[in-house]
């Protein structure tokens, strides 16, 4: 979807028309609010567009920018709600003080709880006679849910001093026990996987050739891994990149600690992990924590798959992270013509995608115009980043093979290993197209007032 136009006088954007109306409902609304009155952001992600503004049923509010009777049109809505939303900012005061009682720590109130207040506030009014037992049975069922699968667990378990040495003994044994690659030629991998992504990414839509199948069979995924620990030149036939393709900060990956805490907003790179931070990752994502395994087997596994080529334990999807490195290190938004030769039909579907984004066009004009950033340099960076877009790419596909490999979810086949790798590529264009739309909306209202506290602010750690 193209990028929306800047505002005229008679456009205001959807976010300042959020802000005005929350402000407008008066006080009460604290519990669901910033230190300056505005929504939270997950307010805002989690309870005023999917239960009030509801774009899905009104596509016409959807946008950036709102004429004047889309404006009003979202200004009644959130008016109109204005008793329920009091009612759930109570709600979610009572859960919060509730869970303190019973000694629930794990998660984030805001993202447990949000909807099930709104719900709550909708079905039942504001909190009356019988709403502490009510608010018990919410939280009892929501901390049930995940069948002890919480973080809260895992850093309880990681902090027996008896088990932590245990798995430090572990892993130095695993560690060492690795087979690093030695002068091997790894040309043969990457035409096969040139000869995968080919038939994936053709007009006719994707294929299974062959190519995948052989590829698993002959271990094509663990040689690279193997060849990434021992620093081997030349695998992706570009010189301007290093073999990791940033899974590391590193020259070579590091060998893993068992870690004592985690952020969202602090992850490093995913082969400079601690065991801690790979398996907080997948507790935070997983919507369905009753069917992973159980803490300390969570653990257990994890020990053995941090040390493995790649940090994964099945080939299918080690294919997959060489199939995504031979596409990553030709992804070219900009339309530079520095990426690498060989480019295959996926090769020309991705980047012709992102080609056609406005913030993509954008940012290909700033990396050629001599005046400054007005911005004071933010706009430039989001530019910048689209010059190196494996980096972002090789993280993402990483995090979502490696919650797979946690789930025993190989890859069937070379159409299912595409949908992988082409819905990373759509995440990562889409993320950057936010970034880049959050960039123009600050600089078209620079005195409206905040519409949400910094999201870093409320980032998940442990």
């Amino acid at each position: 979807m193209p990028l929306p136009s800047q505002p005229t006088d008679a456009r205001r954007p959807r976010a300042m028309v959020i802000d005005g109306s929350w402000r407008a409902l008066g006080p009460g609304l604290e519990p669901l609010s910033g230190p300056g009155g505005a929504p939270l952001t997950r307010t805002v992600k989690l309870i005023l567009l999917p239960l009030v503004v509801r774009p899905a049923l009104h596509p016409e509010l959807a946008a950036d920018f709102l004429a004047p009777e889309r404006a009003a049109q979202l200004d009644a809505l959130i008016r109109e709600s204005g008793e329920r939303l009091l009612a759930t900012a109570q709600w979610f005061t009572l859960l919060k003080r509730t869970r303190r009682a019973l000694g629930v720590v794990a998660g984030n109130p805001q993202d447990l709880y949000f909807q099930r207040c709104f719900e709550l506030a909708a079905e039942h009014g504001a909190p009356a006679a019988g709403a502490g037992a009510l608010a018990r049975a919410v939280v009892e069922d929501v901390a049930d849910a995940d069948g002890g699968r919480t973080v809260d667990a895992l850093k309880r378990h990681l902090a027996d001093d008896a088990q932590r040495s245990l798995i430090e003994r572990e892993l130095a044994l695993a560690w060492e026990g690795r087979r690093p690659a030695r002068a091997v030629d790894t040309t043969a991998v990457v035409v096969r996987a040139a000869q995968v992504l080919e038939a994936c990414g053709g007009p006719d839509g994707p294929r299974n050739p062959p190519e995948f199948g052989v590829m698993v069979e002959a271990g094509d995924g663990d040689l690279l891994g193997r060849a990434l620990w021992a620093d081997t030149a030349g695998v992706w036939g570009r010189s301007d990149v290093p073999v990791h393709l940033g899974l590391t900060e590193r020259q070579l990956p590091p060998r893993p600690q068992v870690g004592r805490g985690a952020s969202t907003a602090t992850l490093p790179a995913p082969l400079d992990r601690t065991l801690f931070e790979r398996l907080f990752v997948v507790l935070q994502s997983s919507t369905r924590r009753e069917e992973l395994p159980t803490i300390p087997e969570l653990v257990r596994r994890e020990v053995g798959r941090s040390c493995a080529p790649l940090g994964l334990y099945d080939e299918s999807l080690r294919v997959a992270v060489v199939l995504g490195g031979r596409l990553a290190v030709g992804l070219d938004p900009l339309g530079t013509g520095e990426s690498a030769p060989g480019r295959t039909s996926a090769h020309r579907a991705v980047n012709n995608r992102w080609r056609r984004e406005a913030s993509v066009l954008r940012a290909r004009r700033m990396t050629v115009s001599p005046r400054p950033d007005p911005d004071g340099g933010v706009l430039d960076a989001l530019a910048q980043d689209l010059r190196t877009p494996w980096a972002a790419y090789m993280r993402r596909l990483w995090v979502r093979l490696h919650g797979r490999d946690v789930r025993d979810a190989p890859l069937a086949d070379a159409e299912a290993a595409w949908a992988v790798l082409d819905g990373v590529a759509r995440s990562v264009m889409m993320d950057h197209r936010a970034r880049v739309r959050s960039a123009l909306r600050a600089l078209s209202t620079p005195t409206a007032p905040p519409t949400a506290v910094p999201e870093a602010a409320e980032s998940r750690s442990a």
